[in-house]
């Protein structure tokens, strides 16, 4: 059985030829496009100004139903994570995190992910495959249900690795960022990647104003090659070089993630190595404190460590900050919820 296509993994441009071809009017694919992202309904039958032949054939095409939500977990800090079902049976999250003037949604690119961190739970048992841009919107939508009102900023922070599923991804910020649509502002979208070059490098030549984020986790190649498998293609000095020349190219700054763990990349020759590194061209730092998991027997940092590094990259001229967990209390951090569900089945 082939899978369904998703009416969200449509452009506006291919929405335009499909109803072209099927010998409709081109203001069509306008009132089309404002049913399925301005008021974001969920049957064809509420398309009311539609023609019924036309409702019919949508229906005959496509789907509006990307994924279902299996289970919604709320922490205390009003973080949720919604665990969501897909055509396939395969399960992704996204975790919605509101704050004062903010609310953002962490959507999933993949159903796993092959560059296997050791202290993250999305990659412990490998990829399985791509999501569709139809299936990274429809998170989006889904998020903007459950908060009941207008999601602000996205990350691609999930599941999986976003320059793994590089076209699609750019596909589904292209709608996303459709000013006819939702019309998300590209700046407050933001993608994260383990350091995969040549994604680093397309995006450049995009000419998006996409926040770029790199999960950089060890200031040497010894000790992120224990964490990070990915750092055995493109080690540390290709990577810092590729994230320079990105920021000339882009005139954007890069925020690199820096995961604390106890004893393992929070000496103070690391805190020093740190600082050199990355003093070299203008950046951000997150530090994060390491989100523990069964898979990997890591702790985290003291408090202690973490004020010492913020003190000294701050003293470097380097803007940090810590990024303390929101959803420590629903195994918000990427990758757990879907282990424990699969560990339970």
């Amino acid at each position: 059985m082939a899978d369904p296509m998703f009416i969200y993994s449509l452009c506006r441009d291919e929405l335009e030829t499909w109803l072209k071809n099927h010998k409709q009017p081109a203001f069509r694919a306008k009132q089309i496009w404002q049913w399925l992202y301005k008021h974001q309904v969920q049957s064809w039958d509420e398309m009311n100004n539609l023609p019924g032949s036309l409702r019919l054939a949508l229906e005959e095409a496509f789907s509006l139903k990307p994924l279902e939500e299996v289970e919604v977990s709320s922490s205390s800090t009003g973080t949720r994570k919604i665990l969501s079902r897909l055509h396939d049976n395969e399960l992704i999250e996204e975790v919605l995190i509101p704050a004062e003037e903010r609310r953002t949604v962490c959507v999933s690119s993949q159903v796993g992910c092959m560059f296997g961190c050791v202290f993250c739970a999305s990659g412990q048992n490998g990829v399985k495959r791509n999501l569709s841009a139809g299936e990274i919107v429809g998170e989006f939508l889904a998020a903007q249900r459950a908060y009941g009102e207008r999601v602000t900023n996205v990350v691609f922070m999930g599941i999986g690795e976003p320059f793994d599923n590089y076209d699609e991804v750019m596909k589904a910020i292209r709608i996303l960022n459709d000013p006819e649509g939702i019309g998300l502002g590209a700046r407050r979208i933001t993608i994260s990647t383990c350091g995969v070059i040549p994604g680093i490098e397309r995006l450049a030549q995009e000419g998006l104003q996409v926040e770029l984020s790199v999960s950089l986790h060890a200031p040497s190649d010894p000790i992120r090659d224990e964490l990070m498998p990915v750092n055995a293609t493109w080690a540390i000095d290709e990577l810092l070089a590729s994230c320079e020349r990105y920021t000339k190219e882009t005139k954007r700054i890069i925020t690199f993630e820096y995961t604390m763990i106890r004893d393992v990349n929070d000496t103070e020759r690391d805190c020093r190595e740190l600082v050199l590194r990355l003093g070299r061209f203008p950046c951000r730092v997150n530090l994060i404190p390491l989100s523990e998991i069964e898979e990997y027997e890591g702790k985290t940092s003291t408090r202690e460590k973490l004020e010492h590094f913020v003190g000294e990259l701050e003293k470097a001229g380097i803007n940090t900050t810590v990024r303390w967990s929101k959803g420590i209390d629903v195994n918000a951090a990427c990758g757990q919820l879907r282990s424990q569900h699969e560990r339970a089945d």
